[in-house]
């Protein structure tokens, strides 16, 4: 089923456009002039960005607030991700009609990177619902207008909503089975994980076409040496080819600039050979902290 697109976001992917969108992190922080700053860079740019929930479990400003002031205020729209790891079945039915009544219209439905990888490892996880469950939840909520038990919903919301894939799962196939039963259940789209290898990239985009859902593949470039160690040793999902970590690192051994511009010339390649890999329908560009390549990463990709 094709779901109405009720996000501009969704409305592009099917009217065929190429579509970039781009990832905010709200930081532990009251306040929101870093997060506006970074939509302002960004807007023109992306059609959409991602407004995380608590990354790599962290504790930092729910989403919810960001998605809102962005859309309100900068005039980006917003993909609110909800993960299961931190809320209840009830706290999460309630966060995403209090998201409906903001005007947000893009929903990721994640699991959440597991507690003991965050600032707090001893904090306890929920996971009352799956992902799979809350794709449910959702479609139960736009669809039939009701919660995920069947009670009525008064006005009930207009979400389009996706889930994550992870391209350098491996082995593949367990990964393949847990999107299609997410598709089956109504999901609208799938943004993968940041995927630095071209041939996991492909394979991965070839498993799932027979789905028959738009795929959203991201990247994430290096702000730096740190950057790319911390995300190579503890973020789950993170494959990075040999050769493209030497090259960062000779780069690096000359300068800051040099590895900057050789951040360019690798994702920008990159980013050329996905947008020429068939039923890729957009790229989801992960720049946390330096936002301002990401102008540059698009131009880079479209000489």
């Amino acid at each position: 089923m094709i779901r109405e697109a009720f996000s501009e976001l969704t409305k592009a992917i099917q009217a065929g456009t190429f579509v970039y969108t781009g990832e905010i992190e709200p930081l532990k922080t009251t306040s929101l002039e870093e997060t506006l700053e970074t939509a302002k860079i960004l807007k023109g740019h992306v059609i959409a960005a991602n407004i995380t929930d608590n990354p790599t479990a962290f504790a930092y400003m729910n989403a919810l607030i960001p998605s809102y002031f962005i859309q309100k205020e900068i005039g980006l729209e917003a993909v609110y991700q909800v993960t299961v790891r931190d809320r209840n079945r009830l706290a999460i039915t309630a966060d995403l009609l209090a998201a409906s009544a903001l005007g947000i219209k893009n929903v990721l439905a994640l699991s959440g990177d597991h507690t003991t990888v965050g600032d707090d490892p001893g904090t306890k996880p929920v996971y009352d619902l799956d992902s799979t469950a809350l794709v449910d939840l959702l479609r139960k909520m736009v669809d039939d207008g009701t919660d995920i038990k069947g009670n009525k919903i008064d006005q009930p919301p207009k979400f389009n909503f996706g889930i994550a894939g992870n391209p350098n799962a491996d082995p593949l196939d367990p990964e393949i089975l847990k999107i299609e039963r997410k598709i089956e259940l109504g999901a609208d789209f799938i943004q993968t994980q940041a995927v630095y290898d071209i041939d996991l990239m492909k394979e991965f985009v070839k498993q799932v076409s027979r789905l028959k859902v738009p795929v959203i593949v991201g990247i994430a470039p290096f702000k730096s040496r740190g950057m790319m160690d911390w995300m190579v040793k503890n973020v789950p999902g993170i494959v990075v080819p040999e050769d493209i970590q030497k090259s960062l690192l000779a780069a690096r051994e000359k300068s800051k600039q040099a590895f900057l511009d050789e951040n360019l010339k690798i994702f920008g390649d990159l980013i050329k050979e996905i947008r020429n890999t068939p039923n890729v329908s957009g790229l989801h560009i992960m720049t946390i902290g330096f936002e301002w390549i990401v102008p540059k990463l698009i131009e880079k990709a479209n000489q």
